[in-house]
C-alpha cells in the first residue's frame, strides 16, 4: 500500500522525521538509507512495462533518477524546472491543506524528506521521500498533468474550508490513484499506485475493484479510505482530459457535488483503534 499524505492534512502523528537540507541545499543520507531507495526502485522499475501507462514511463524516463541512492532535491527540481517550471519544496511529512494548496498554486511540490526503515518497507503510512520522487514527481514533467495540479492548488486556495476534504477527493482519485485508458488498455499514472507494487497489480490486473470512467462531479461525491487497497478507481482518456478539468470552474464542481450529495462508502467503516 502507498505511503498516506495525500492532502497533507494534519492526520496524525508520525515516528518519522524529514531532514534538512544543508547550507549547499544538499541531503545528507545514510548508507542504509541510500540503500533502501535502491531496493525500493529497483523492486518497482521492472513492474512498470504493462501495467504504468506509457507517458508516465515517458515521464519517468526523463527523470533519470539514480539507483544507488536518494535524489537530491535540487537534481529533481532542476529537471521539472526546464520542462514545466515546476520545483520541489521539502516539508514534514504531514502539514495543513493551505499549505499544500499554496505550494502547489505556486508550483512547488510538497516532498517529505525521510525514507522508510526497512520495516515498514511494503508499507508506511506516512508519504516518504520514495514515494514523493519516484510517484509524484515524474508526470510534473508534462505540461497537461502540471497544469492539473498547479489549477488544483488554485481551487484550493479559493474554496471555502468546508470544502477542503472534498478537494481531497478530486487529488486521490487522480495524482494519487488514477487510470488512464490506453491503446493497450487500463494503465496507472497515480503515484499512490506507482510506488506501491502490490497496488499497481490490483490497480491494473485485479477483476475485484470498480473502474469508472472519470467525471469531476462523481469523484468529488465518491468518499475513500486511505488504508485499503481501493474498491473503486477512475479512469482518463488521457492527460488531455486533466488539462481540460485545470481549464474548468472546480469550484463549481464542488457546489454541483454537494447538490448532489455523496455516494455510499463501497468499504466498511474502520475498526476503531
Amino acid at each position: 500500500m502507498p505511503p498516506k499524505g495525500t492532502s497533507k492534512e494534519k492526520s496524525g502523528s508520525t515516528s518519522y522525521r524529514s531532514k534538512q537540507p544543508d547550507k549547499q541545499g544538499i541531503i545528507h543520507y545514510s548508507n542504509e538509507e541510500n540503500a533502501i531507495w535502491h531496493d525500493l526502485i529497483t523492486r518497482q522499475v521492472p513492474m512498470l512495462p504493462g501495467r504504468a501507462c506509457p507517458q508516465w514511463i515517458s515521464c519517468l524516463d526523463e527523470m533519470n533518477f539514480p539507483i544507488d541512492r536518494i535524489p537530491q532535491l535540487k537534481e529533481v527540481s532542476e529537471v521539472l524546472r526546464k520542462r514545466t517550471g515546476w520545483v520541489v519544496a521539502p516539508v514534514p511529512a504531514l502539514i495543513g491543506f493551505t499549505e499544500f494548496f499554496g505550494l502547489l498554486a505556486s508550483k512547488q511540490f510538497p516532498v517529505a524528506t525521510f525514507i522508510r526503515s526497512r520495516k515498514d518497507f511494503d508499507y508506511i503510512q506516512e508519504p516518504d521521500v520514495f514515494h514523493e520522487m519516484f510517484g509524484h514527481t515524474p508526470p510534473l514533467t508534462d505540461h497537461r498533468f502540471a497544469a492539473f495540479v498547479e489549477a488544483y492548488g488554485r481551487a484550493g486556495l479559493a474554496a471555502d474550508a468546508k470544502d477542503h476534504a472534498m478537494l481531497a477527493r478530486l487529488f486521490w482519485f487522480t495524482v494519487e490513484f488514477g487510470l488512464v485508458q490506453t491503446g493497450e488498455g487500463v494503465r496507472a499514472y497515480g503515484s499512490g499506485i506507482m510506488s506501491s507494487p502490490g497496488e499497481l497489480v490490483y490497480a491494473v490486473e485485479s477483476s475485484v475493484p470498480e473502474r469508472k470512467p472519470f467525471d469531476p462531479v462523481d469523484v468529488l461525491r465518491t468518499p475513500y479510505r486511505i488504508d485499503i487497497l481501493q474498491p473503486i478507481y477512475f479512469v482518463i482518456d488521457s492527460f488531455d482530459q486533466l488539462f481540460d478539468v485545470a481549464q474548468a470552474d472546480l469550484l463549481g464542481y464542488i457546489k454541483e457535488a454537494r447538490r448532489l450529495g455523496m455516494h455510499e462508502p463501497k468499504f466498511p467503516p474502520k475498526a476503531a483503534a
